[in-house]
């Protein structure tokens, strides 16, 4: 039965949604899942420099493992595939382009494009690949997946509500206060099985002006790079709509202990790193000391010249 009357709810927002045409589904891991079944994955390539939720789910998904390294330029170093093998290909901070990304598709056929990193950069014609929504906007979940393999299954719709907390706290009050609800959140996806988006989230979706989002992070991430490329050993574009701005640096780790003594917080986006590779491996080396130095949408020019500063203090 429709309710009519009572208290009014969230306002419903009817801006245009990027990635509108895609599957909608409740996390980037679960895209992948989705993948691994609608094309019947059975071994992967996926590389060493990641965080362990994509090999959790080819771990649940059934599907061989095999870790290839990178490079400085976020490019998977020689690697042939095996028959049927298919390669897990990350897209680290935007910086590899479509144009790269085709000569990819086309050295090894069977590719899937991780653009976690990369939201606002549209995907190859033919070519999987998974977006999420959260490492970019003010909501607690959502992935979209471009593709042409459909599984049969009729998913569930998944339910926000309850995961907004973390999200409505910090909006009011400071990210160290509900730092553990929004870990506790981060958890829930390891064991959430596939679903389509919730409709909470599609509607904050709806809500967001992506020009604006776009215009002032990639505004950001210039202005971080004019000012700390010199020290960087990456070689870095400026990428439209940025993620984050990597400093790769010697000390970063020291680095990112100093900056949250002031308050700014620079995540160490994959800890797991550490455990999978040797200390002498050039993605341990990368996973402890670049710092994601944060360029979203919340901030502006004077905001990233005062980051740069306190990171030049911290350096020096």
């Amino acid at each position: 039965m429709r309710e009519i009357g009572g208290y009014i709810e969230l306002d419903r927002y009817a801006l245009p949604m990027l990635h509108e045409g895609a599957v909608a589904l409740n996390c980037g891991r679960n895209g992948l899942a989705y993948l691994v079944r609608a094309r019947r994955i059975k071994k992967m390539a996926i590389p060493k420099f990641l965080c362990g939720s994509v090999s959790s789910v080819c771990e649940r998904e059934g599907v061989e493992i095999r870790l290839y390294s990178t490079d400085m330029d976020f490019m998977p170093t020689d690697t042939a595939l095996d028959p049927g093998e298919w390669l897990y290909v990350v897209n680290y901070y935007g910086q590899l382009g479509n144009d790269v990304l085709e000569d990819l598709a086309g050295k090894y056929g069977r590719i899937i494009v991780d653009n976690a990193q990369a939201y606002f950069q549209m995907p190859l014609e033919g070519v999987d690949t998974i977006y999420t929504c959260r490492k970019f906007f003010g909501v607690a979940d959502g992935a979209f997946l471009y593709t042409d393999a459909m599984i049969e299954e009729e998913l569930p719709r998944d339910e926000s509500f309850e995961r907004m907390r973390f999200l409505l706290g910090r909006f009011e009050r400071t990210a160290s206060e509900f730092y553990p609800k929004y870990a506790a959140n981060n958890g829930l996806f390891a064991e959430e099985p596939i679903k389509k988006m919730s409709r909470l989230t599609e509607n904050l979706l709806h809500g967001i002006d992506y020009g604006e989002t776009k215009r002032r992070r990639t505004e950001n991430f210039a202005c971080l790079h004019e000012a700390l490329q010199k020290m960087n050993r990456l070689q870095l574009s400026v990428a439209d709509g940025a993620f984050m701005y990597p400093l790769y640096i010697e000390g970063g780790a020291r680095i990112r202990r100093e900056l949250q003594k002031d308050g700014i917080y620079v995540p160490m986006l994959w800890p797991d790193v550490l455990a999978v590779c040797g200390e002498g491996e050039l993605e341990y080396d990368m996973a402890d000391n670049i710092l994601p130095l944060p360029v979203d949408q919340r901030y502006c020019i004077e905001d990233m010249e005062y980051l740069a500063q306190e990171v030049l203090r911290c350096i020096g």
